[in-house]
């Protein structure tokens, strides 16, 4: 229980920073956003009274070529930002950079013209003899869409997270099934021989015939039940590793395989012949044996051979598995350690991924598929440390 309340409370700190995250983005950019409109706001400001003081300077130009191709340029050259120009009566007399398919319209420039009025202060032109006129102006289209600019980020950003983490969290859900099946499946299928074998005893033995062998038989499959309880027990966290002799642990898996495989199925053992000790689990590291023979034995349909080599390099240890089976394509070797994965019709995807944990997670080793060809063969390296 306190392991699970502690993932719990790791899965809500990562959403509760997730969201934090998305917030400082948000607020990050909103403010680097306004920052950017007050400095355009500024520059379109210079801009127009820039345009203001052109149009001074042409209304009261004495036909000087020079000056009047500068002031003309000036005033073409506003070509973002619209300005309505009014007389000291309000009358409107230009504009520029409106909506010319509405300008006929009834209503659109006084409308304009009133929207610029709450918008921008006037800027005055001084014609002399007590005569004005008056420009105002709007933000440019730019700057319009550039002040909304940081809440559509903004909301592309939480819709993307919300995809991303309901996409995430039906994976992770769909994945977590699929293991929880299997592993109710693989619980089965390990305390499947065990309990046949002992239901057969009990057939034996009310035919009262030769019950000391039938004993020590029971003996065995009641041990085996015992190895099957303890591997789950130790699934669900990390197992001690004590110094345990390598070769005889090997044996004891091949004995056992040996006892419940066609006699058309050769398991060959091939160590040195000097003692190798490293820390194990014994009781998952046999199970991780198992299960690559028995993956093996279906890919060779149950006729072939099975070789186990040790190599003792020093300070680790190389375990290759081989087989005769229908071998494993180059596109696949990774994804058969993957939950769910399998090639069987009966399969539910679990024993490469158990193993994978086992050598990987609990012995801090190495499992991959060092070599396979198509109908030739598979080779699996368990790389241990000493």
């Amino acid at each position: 229980m306190a392991v699970s309340i502690n993932i719990y409370e790791k899965k809500t700190r990562w959403k509760f920073l997730l969201f934090l995250t998305a917030v400082l983005i948000g607020v990050l950019s909103l403010s680097y956003t306004n920052w950017l409109v007050d400095q355009l706001s500024v520059e379109e400001k210079k801009k127009v009274e820039l345009w203001a003081e052109a149009n001074r300077q042409l209304i009261s130009s004495d036909n000087d070529d020079v000056n009047l191709n500068f002031i003309f340029s000036v005033i073409e050259n506003n070509t973002t930002v619209p300005v309505i120009l009014t007389d000291s009566a309000g009358t409107i007399v230009s504009y520029r950079n409106l909506d010319t398919t509405r300008v006929d319209r009834k209503n659109y420039l006084p409308n304009q013209l009133q929207r610029m009025k709450e918008q921008n202060e006037a800027l005055v032109i001084d014609l002399g003899d007590g005569d004005r006129n008056y420009i105002y102006y709007s933000d440019s289209t730019v700057l319009t869409m550039l002040v909304f600019f940081p809440f559509v980020q903004l909301g592309v950003i939480v819709l993307f997270i919300l995809v991303s983490y309901f996409a995430f969290s039906y994976s992770r859900k769909a994945e977590q099934n699929q293991v929880w099946i299997g592993l109710s499946k693989e619980t089965a299928h390990q305390l499947g021989t065990p309990t046949s074998s002992l239901n057969a005893w009990v057939e034996l033995l009310k035919q009262d015939v030769n019950r000391e062998s039938i004993v020590e038989e029971l003996e065995k499959d009641a041990k085996r039940l015992e190895k099957i309880t303890e591997r789950f027990s130790k699934i669900g966290s990390k197992p001690v590793l004590v110094p345990v002799s390598l070769i005889p642990s090997l044996q004891n898996s091949v004995n056992y395989l040996k006892n419940r495989s066609s006699q058309k199925i050769k398991i060959e053992l091939e160590s040195p012949s000097h003692e190798i000790e490293i820390p194990l689990n014994e009781a998952l590291f046999e199970w991780v044996i198992e299960n690559l023979c028995k993956n093996a034995m279906d890919a060779m349909e149950g006729e072939g051979n099975i070789s186990i080599k040790v190599q003792d390099n020093t300070q680790i240890v190389y375990i290759d598995i081989s087989d005769t089976g229908k071998g494993i394509p180059k596109s696949k070797h990774k994804t058969i350690f993957k939950p769910g994965y399998t090639t069987k019709q009966r399969g539910w995807g679990l024993g490469l991924s158990l193993s994978k944990r086992i050598v990987e997670t609990y012995h801090e080793g190495k499992i991959f598929v060092l070599s396979s060809e198509p109908d030739k063969g598979t080779t699996f390296r368990i790389v241990m440390k000493k």
